[in-house]
């Protein structure tokens, strides 16, 4: 005699309050439909229904299921349900939407191999929310990596924030979890809400891989779709390698989006797409060849210029929309203008919709403050030493330059990154693991940073904010050095900022700090960076830190950007400094461009015009930047005159150039300079010309050198030099 089966349990009770409770951590065990021995059964948990049934894809019902506990509703059927959607009622009202639960995974097993290594180079293309279609139906696929966290769900207006709706798939042991929502689209608002695996809710988590989020101060992320650009800058792309050539001119226009210029009389910033037409001209029309924008990621705190970012894949949405950005980067390449952006992977904000507690452990920070927490600046330091986190780090690098188009990245604050005692006291602070100072795996990062994204971008730069002496950061990997294209030069800009700020009598016993600079100006690739942190906190303007009266002042600030035109170095100056901003800059209101209707800054501006059209056109002063074999001194002993003297050398056959700096108000007519080759030496740029608000003082267009020999040289050149001026010669060929 047979027993009879007795039909499976449509829900174990432990099932059932883990998922009305929110805590089950493997939904998809449980909700949508599952082979039972007697045939299928179908789960599916909405609280704010009354009534669920199941229609086939006619429309026709399937079966109505029961409610088992609150909001969880169960039914069983002969066969399998197919692609099924579910109608709700509730009250007079009723609603009908595909599940979720009847959707199979999508991240594949490459993709998790690759997730489980740390070596996914693209992971913007698996994490993240990014619109889809999945048989046949349009959605959004939602993953992110929580590996320490009990359950994860999405939230968003589409199921009233309520965690207990989406609980998302684990796989595997990436610690990634994903969850495909039907129905969703283009500017969702969503977050992350995390159960950890002490049973403690976490505070609603912004999406580490959102391309999108709401305007702060509100902090929810958004769904954007970024498969649908027609990019039309293939021209700029395919000659960017041999733009990006060390040899190649790079003059850099710093600014910040916000405060750039303001749009209805400062009442707020322009976007995009303004700054597409209004920045870009004006860039491209003061002659420069790159703009550089201070941090454009999603930053929560206005006044951190974006220095404390959050959305490190989302372009700020205090300008518009990323396809927004990216008509302004095409707006730059149209213009034949390279961008930069700031980089910042050295610290993040604590703000609770952050990075920071992520899954309810010390997931992206060090868990050691003596490791993790930077003093100076109240944030946290990423794990360097964890390849999810060093892979996130390397893949967002590399989201700008392949998704986005831009041309380089300036990496903020890295010397923070080398030293792991960077401004800490002794016992704040733990050794490496060879006992020393250096943070190795930051190391690591940087170095694995460059070399990915120099090998999938060519052409594109990186540019290191490195204040101390750590060698070779702008030599490659595989010479022992960090990788980057550059470094900034800060300690040019110090100690030549220091010496213009003295008074001209006292400038003869400061000499070295204009020297100085020649004795390592060719051992790494330099930029000579006037950048915004010189007009911030009480230190003023580059003019206003030129000594002397009014005229004095743009007089000493004419001739000290004719001293950095005519440097070895790439060149960098922040907004308004390029036509002689007077007061500090602000983040919250436009730069003071109705100076430029003042003669003495129209002036100024001029001079910044005119340096850029001739560094550019004169291969002497840009190609060889950093070769020594560009540079020769002409006189660098002249300190009672506070003058100095150099060449300047180009390829074989181009015209070197003389460039003359003379530091004191002090007019020298008649005085002798050697030149390494006769003939006439055209006057090409004389700082003190009326045009630029000077007094008009110079050598009538140029000067023919004699054979009476000078500095070492058999030929030599007897010219004027006006008070605080900076002249260029160049050999007519």
């Amino acid at each position: 005699m047979k027993r009879s089966t007795a039909p499976a349990p449509l829900i174990e009770t432990a099932e059932a309050d883990a998922l009305v409770e929110g805590r089950h951590g493997n939904p998809f065990a449980v909700l949508g439909p599952h082979r039972a021995s007697d045939g299928w059964i179908l789960r599916a948990l909405l609280p704010d229904a009354e009534r669920l049934e199941a229609l086939d894809e006619d429309g026709k019902l399937l079966l109505e299921l029961e409610q088992a506990a609150h909001g969880l509703f169960v039914g069983r059927l002969e066969r399998d349900p197919g692609r099924y959607r579910l109608r709700a009622t509730r009250g007079r009202e009723s609603w009908t939407f595909e599940d979720p639960y009847r959707f199979g995974p999508l991240l594949g097993e490459m993709d998790e191999h690759l997730l489980a290594e740390g070596t996914h180079q693209r992971l913007w293309e698996v994490l993240g929310a990014r619109a889809t279609t999945l048989d046949a139906i349009a959605g959004v696929h939602f993953a992110v990596w929580a590996p320490n966290a009990e359950r994860a769900s999405v939230v968003g207006d589409h199921n009233d924030w309520d965690g207990r709706r989406h609980p998302m798939r684990r796989r595997g042991t990436t610690g990634v979890w994903e969850i495909f929502l039907p129905g969703l689209s283009e500017g969702a608002r969503y977050k992350y809400e995390i159960l950890g695996k002490d049973g403690a809710l976490q505070p609603l988590k912004a999406d580490p891989l959102g391309f999108g989020a709401e305007q702060p101060p509100a902090t929810a992320s958004l769904v954007r779709d970024l498969s649908g650009h027609n990019w039309q800058d293939q021209a700029w792309m395919t000659r960017r390698e041999e733009r990006g050539r060390v040899d190649q001119p790079i003059s850099i226009y710093e600014a910040h989006l916000g405060s750039w210029k303001r749009a209805e009389k400062g009442s707020r910033p322009l976007t995009y797409r303004e700054l597409a037409d209004d920045l870009v001209a004006y860039v491209r029309d003061m002659g420069f060849t790159h703009l550089e924008l201070l941090p454009v990621s999603e930053h929560p705190f206005d006044g951190s210029w974006g220095y404390q970012p959050i959305g490190l894949f989302a372009p700020t949405s205090r300008y518009g929309t990323p396809e927004d950005f990216r008509h302004f980067v095409e707006a730059c390449h149209a213009a034949e203008i390279g961008l930069i952006l700031d980089w910042v992977p050295g610290h993040f904000p604590t703000d609770a919709h952050g990075l920071a507690q992520f899954d309810g452990t010390a997931l992206y920070e060090y868990s050691d403050p003596r490791e993790g927490f930077h003093q100076d600046w109240n944030t946290l330091i990423y794990n360097y030493g964890r390849r999810e986190v060093a892979n996130f780090l390397v893949a967002n690098a590399l989201y700008w330059l392949k998704e986005h188009h831009v041309d380089g990245l300036r990496v903020d604050a890295v010397a923070s990154m080398l030293y792991r005692d960077y401004s800490r006291k002794a016992g704040e602070w733990l050794p490496n693991r060879d006992g020393g100072r250096e943070n190795l795996e930051a190391i690591e990062v940087l170095k694995r940073m460059n070399q990915a994204v120099y090998a999938a971008c060519p052409g594109i730069v990186t540019m290191a904010e490195e204040s101390t002496a750590w060698p070779g950061v702008s030599r490659p990997v595989h010479e022992g050095g960090l990788g980057f294209g550059y470094k900034w030069n800060m300690g040019w800009m110090n100690d030549t900022l220091a010496y213009m700020a003295r008074d001209p009598i006292h400038r003869r016993h400061h000499h070295d700090q204009i020297t100085f600079g020649l004795h390592y100006a060719f051992s790494e690739n330099f930029v000579l960076p006037l950048s915004h942190d010189e007009v911030v906190h009480g230190k003023g303007t580059i003019l206003t830190r030129m000594p002397g009266d009014g005229a004095e002042q743009f007089a000493g600030l004419r001739a000290y950007y004719g001293f950095m035109w005519g440097h070895p170095g790439k060149k960098l100056l922040f907004m308004g400094q390029d036509f002689a901003q007077r007061a500090e800059w602000s983040h919250e209101r436009s730069l003071d461009w109705h100076l430029t209707e003042n003669p003495p800054h129209a002036g100024v501006q001029r001079l910044v015009r005119d340096l850029n059209c001739l560094y550019r056109e004169t291969p002497a002063l840009h190609a060889r930047d950093c070769e020594a074999a560009g540079f020769a001194w002409v006189e660098a002993g002249a300190a009672a005159e506070s003058l100095f003297a150099w060449l300047r050398f180009g390829p074989v056959g181009s015209a070197p150039v003389l460039v003359v700096c003379n530091f004191t108000p002090v007019e020298r007519g008649g005085y002798r300079l050697g030149v390494p080759a006769a003939g006439r030496w055209l006057e090409r740029l004389n700082s003190d010309a009326s045009d630029y608000g000077g007094g008009g003082r110079g050598n009538l267009g140029g000067v023919d050198s004699k054979p009476l020999a000078a500095h070492g040289h058999a030929q030599s050149l007897e010219i004027t030099l006006p008070p605080l001026s900076t002249l260029f010669f160049q050999l007519a060929r």
